[in-house]
């Protein structure tokens, strides 16, 4: 990133730590590709754009990582699983708009990082010839860690042990990964999403092709939760979001809720 102060540039590096769950076969594999090209310095592995490291407890519950380490960004390397067996390629921001069922905290959500998954996800659709078998999609905002003081996002690969466990795989996504970290960043204006399913196709889509990246993932089923309290902590975490993406069809009884509440912001209001 370039900044100029009296017409002098003045270059900052931003550093990202990659973490993986060393008992997380699809995470391990991806974290012991990326750190062959990296030099161990205790529990870290030094590299120029990013560091990593594997901790000893899964990753959704990993609220402790910036009391330890201070990093930009926090890219989290993980398996993805679902009972429908569907191969997937997925990414998405975390938090909890109700319970906490799977780490992080009661209704707190965690800070998107907007700009590094549409890179991701545009890169993993460019060499999508590479994954024919898999559905490249990204998932509504769920499980922990909530509590990050930085933009975190998730990096998953799904769907059984087989593709957990499948080291060509996961070391072609690993290298994905590192090819987005070390391509310059474009700033994209992003958008906070409401509505779809858990996979959004709609929101996929907009990632991929549109002029959006995408913050925090609200989807149907998550909007009864909806309330002053939330929207206020959701507009704090996506601040910078320039608009909201409503998946108009799917909103139902939530509508007039969810407009009233975006009417109190400033946030350009699109129906896809």
């Amino acid at each position: 990133m370039i900044m100029k102060n009296n017409n002098v540039s003045i270059y900052l590096l931003f550093m990202d730590l990659l973490i993986a769950f060393k008992n997380d076969p699809a995470g391990h594999n991806m974290a012991k590709f990326i750190s062959n090209d990296m030099n161990k310095d205790g529990d870290v592995y030094r590299g120029k754009n990013f560091d990593l490291i594997e901790i000893d407890s899964p990753t959704i519950s990993a609220d402790w990582l910036d009391e330890k380490y201070n990093y930009d960004g926090f890219i989290f390397l993980s398996k993805h699983a679902a009972e429908s067996g569907t191969l997937a390629l997925t990414c998405h921001s975390t938090g909890n708009f109700n319970e906490a069922k799977f780490g992080g905290n009661h209704k707190e959500l965690a800070i998107p990082y907007p700009d590094l998954q549409k890179k991701y996800m545009q890169k993993l659709w460019n060499n999508r010839e590479s994954f024919l078998d898999f559905e490249i999609t990204i998932e509504a905002t769920h499980h922990g860690p909530t509590h990050l003081k930085k933009p975190s996002i998730f990096v998953e690969i799904g769907t059984t042990e087989l593709q957990w466990n499948d080291e060509t795989l996961c070391s072609s996504i690993a290298k994905l990964v590192v090819d987005t970290l070390e391509t310059p960043s474009t700033p994209f204006p992003f958008a906070i999403c409401f509505g779809g399913t858990h996979y959004s196709e709609k929101f996929t889509k907009e990632l991929l092709f549109g002029k959006y990246a995408l913050g925090t993932v609200m989807p149907k089923h998550a909007l009864e939760f909806l309330n002053p309290n939330l929207f206020d902590h959701l507009l704090i975490q996506n601040t910078g979001a320039e608009a909201a993406l409503l998946d108009w069809k799917s909103l139902g009884k939530y509508k007039q809720k969810l407009i009233d509440l975006l009417s109190t912001s400033e946030l350009e209001v699109i129906r896809i």
